[in-house]
């Protein structure tokens, strides 16, 4: 049985066209290679020493290359005789749990197989103290155990609080490496002080861990590695700073100002901790602020969860409408252990469900008010990863045409 009325229902749809979304575009091109000469600065070489025992924290980010990043890592760790393992640390992500952690990495192709060592995914934390406002700082035991610890984060703005520091190490440290105890605890903090929250957690941290230095990853607007850095612990938390100012200027945007219907083909933990990135399409359950220019949507519509998601269809809730397929791939236990730690139920409610695509946006125009129906302003986009060619309705045209960064290239390919 159809959601609409008949005359809604034999609605026609606007033609979508094809457009590139013109970006720059600087590209690391020998990653390996930058690595291991990164390992080569007196500053971290000297940190390493014969025998030591090297927790290397991975995440659930889906960061380009990770398999290469870690791979490399661990050998240049093994070339100076160190014993180096891969701890996770993706705080309450994979349901929180040993098991769903592990299979998050494995995923990415982090198993002990392909990269040679050890895979601990135990969750088992000790408290390190408090911030002075009474915040608990949990880290992840195993790792506390090791000789020597290096994370691996790419470094990029944060989804849910605006700050000097954003997601990166500092927060890998402080909350990926809090597991989930340590994830929930932190999200005690108001969003509005979250930077500074993350930055005395991180200090407390470096303090009393044996961190010996980060693996810092940017990438540009296509998604692409742009730089691979190595960041000794006593400048970590400084020079994140400067890291993410770089970052913000390759982020990608969404060049149409004005949407009446946005349709989002997946949202996922690979694309985004909140499933898609607020920054770029201006929408959130707790950001309050955008430090990048977003459109004006009047509707959204969510057609899927990506497969390395895992179920895990946290940002759902930020949509109007969503298709039945979407709620049939939900792991409502990964969600919602996700959603309790950093205290976002909105995240995960379920909007509307339509039955498919066609359907979906067909609700959403009928729930518009002063929308010109004959002239319909939609946009479709894979996901907020994915933003170099988007598609756009035939009344977007002239949009196109003024924006020098657009290239319309053709009608859509059915």
């Amino acid at each position: 049985m159809s959601l609409l009325l008949p005359e809604d229902e034999a609605m026609k749809l606007p033609r979508m066209y094809r457009v590139r979304q013109k970006f720059a575009r600087p590209v690391l091109t020998d990653i390996a290679g930058e690595i291991r000469k990164e390992f080569g600065k007196p500053e971290i070489a000297g940190k390493v020493k014969p025998g030591m025992r090297v927790a290397v924290g991975v995440g659930s980010r889906g960061i380009r290359n990770l398999p290469l990043i870690v791979k490399t890592t661990l050998e240049e760790l093994e070339k100076l005789g160190a014993k180096p393992f891969i701890v996770s640390a993706m705080g309450s992500h994979g349901g929180g749990t040993e098991e769903g952690q592990r299979a998050v990495l494995e995923s990415y192709g982090i198993t002990e197989a392909a990269m040679g060592v050890p895979v601990v995914t135990k969750t088992e934390v000790v408290k390190l103290g408090e911030t002075a406002s009474g915040i608990e700082v949990f880290f992840d035991r195993t790792a506390l155990e090791a000789d020597l610890i290096v994370p691996i984060n790419r470094v990029k703005l944060h989804t849910d609080f605006v700050s000097d520091i954003q997601s990166g190490l500092c927060k890998m440290l402080v909350i990926g490496l809090g597991n989930r105890k340590g994830c929930s605890a932190m999200h005690e903090a108001e969003f509005s002080c979250f930077g500074e929250t993350i930055k005395e957690a991180a200090r407390m941290i470096l303090g009393q861990a044996p961190v010996g230095f980060g693996v810092a990853v940017l990438e540009n607007a296509y998604d692409e590695t742009s730089q691979v850095e190595l960041v000794p612990a006593e400048s970590l938390i400084e020079r994140e700073v400067e890291l993410v100012r770089q970052a913000k200027k390759n982020m990608p945007l969404l060049m149409i100002p004005k949407i009446d219907v946005l349709v989002v083909e997946a949202i996922g933990k690979d694309i985004s901790g909140a499933g898609f990135d607020p920054n770029i399409l201006g929408r959130s359950s707790i950001l309050k602020e955008f430090v990048l220019e977003v459109p004006e949507i009047g509707k959204m519509v969510l057609l899927d969860v990506s497969e390395a998601s895992h179920g895990n269809g946290i940002g759902l809730g930020l949509f109007d409408v969503v298709t039945e397929k979407v709620v049939r791939q939900l792991d409502f236990q990964a969600m919602y252990a996700n959603a309790i730690a950093v205290k976002a139920l909105e995240d995960c409610k379920i909007p509307l469900v339509a039955r498919d695509e066609a359907e979906a946006v067909k609700v959403a125009v009928k729930c518009l008010r002063g929308c010109e129906k004959e002239k319909l302003r939609i946009v479709k986009i894979r996901s907020t990863l994915e933003l170099e060619e988007i598609l756009v309705s035939e009344a977007l045209a002239e949009v196109v045409e003024r924006e020098p960064r657009l290239e319309l290239l053709g009608p859509e390919v059915e």
